[in-house]
């Protein structure tokens, strides 16, 4: 069985509060916390990008419906993919499952791809939108900035839209960066081992050649490339006496 693979993205809402002034303030008073405001995702191997925001809940706790969804995403997932996920979007949506005093989902593993850019690269940025300008893949969708932060809270539709748009773009320039990445990256959810057979541990395909032996001071092993990802592995260490 193929593993299920979720390239993810939020947005969130900013905290509100009253202070003084304008310049490095401190809070008076404490309004509300920021919440989840929308989730853009998509599965690996499928074409579709899908975006819920909270302006498409008429009623009920729309945050929480929201974060049902994405639990769902979460539970059905084996490996989940983000920007910066591990340090941010993860923790985010957790943060506030728990505020909502969910149960944790299945167990998932995780691929950063701005730990994966700071870990194998030097690039002049790490910003999602920076590496893709770099790689000629796309770039972010334009907007007006804070604006459209401040127009959603005020639910106003066109805001609402500019939004899921620039959600769902983040996801298509995610699985671009990630693919690109992905031949150099030397740790990795194991996918053959996920999809039950021998092959690359990169994306699981089974189309690999042989590419020469690699050897450090007590072991020789078997180079293998992928047809498919272009990544290289390693099989079949042997010890020298």
């Amino acid at each position: 069985m193929k593993p299920k693979v979720l390239l993810f993205d939020i947005e969130t809402s900013p905290n509100l509060a009253y202070v003084w002034g304008k310049y490095q303030q401190d809070v008076v008073a404490f309004e509300e916390e920021w919440k989840i405001i929308s989730v853009s995702y998509k599965w690996l191997g499928d074409r579709s990008v899908h975006c819920k925001a909270l302006c498409d809940y008429k009623k009920g706790h729309k945050e929480l419906q929201l974060l049902s969804h994405i639990w769902d995403l979460f539970d059905s997932a084996d490996v989940v993919i983000a920007h910066n996920g591990d340090s941010f979007d993860i923790r985010k949506v957790k943060a506030r499952m728990l505020a909502h005093n969910m149960q944790p989902p299945s167990m998932f593993a995780t691929v950063d791809t701005l730990k994966v850019a700071r870990k194998y690269f030097k690039l002049n940025s790490n910003k999602l939108n920076d590496i893709a300008k770099t790689l000629q893949i796309g770039e972010k969708v334009k907007h007006t900035g804070f604006d459209l932060w401040l127009g959603c809270i005020r639910d106003n539709k066109k805001s609402w839209g500019l939004l899921k748009k620039y959600n769902k773009q983040d996801v298509r320039l995610l699985e671009k960066v990630y693919l690109a990445m992905l031949p150099w990256m030397e740790k990795h959810p194991n996918m053959a081992l996920l999809e039950g057979h021998t092959g690359c541990p990169k994306c699981g395909s089974e189309e690999v050649r042989k590419d020469g032996f690699r050897a450090n001071s007590m072991t020789l092993s078997q180079q293998w490339e992928c047809k498919n990802c272009g990544g290289k592995f390693a099989t079949g260490v042997k010890r020298h006496d």
